[in-house]
């Protein structure tokens, strides 16, 4: 039997008893440019940088830097993810910090 924990409270998840969520995230660079924005209506970025990802994981799997791409997952207990859809990008956890002007 798989044993699970929740990524941000670190609770093990019992996985007969309850439900476990999967958040998956993916980060990469905006590709961009002023001379493309005229035709951008045409283009779908999105296919665009799947090729692009394609073509080098085809040739050089290992070689795509965290700056341009990157898959994330984290499994969240019930109550986490009640949290985590209430504030997905932690606006309001950067608001209670309150730095003295220096």
């Amino acid at each position: 039997m798989i044993h699970y924990c929740c990524d941000v409270c670190q609770r093990t998840i019992d996985s007969e008893n309850e439900l476990r969520y999967v958040v998956r995230m993916e980060v990469y660079a905006a590709m961009d440019s002023s001379a493309d924005r005229e035709d951008a209506g045409d283009r779908d970025h999105l296919e665009e940088i799947q090729d692009i990802l394609q073509r080098v994981e085809d040739d050089e799997s290992d070689r795509i830097d965290n700056d341009v791409y990157q898959q994330l997952r984290f499994d969240l207990c019930p109550e986490c993810r009640v949290r985590f859809l209430k504030n997905p990008l932690a606006r309001e956890t950067i608001k209670q910090f309150h730095f003295s002007p220096n």
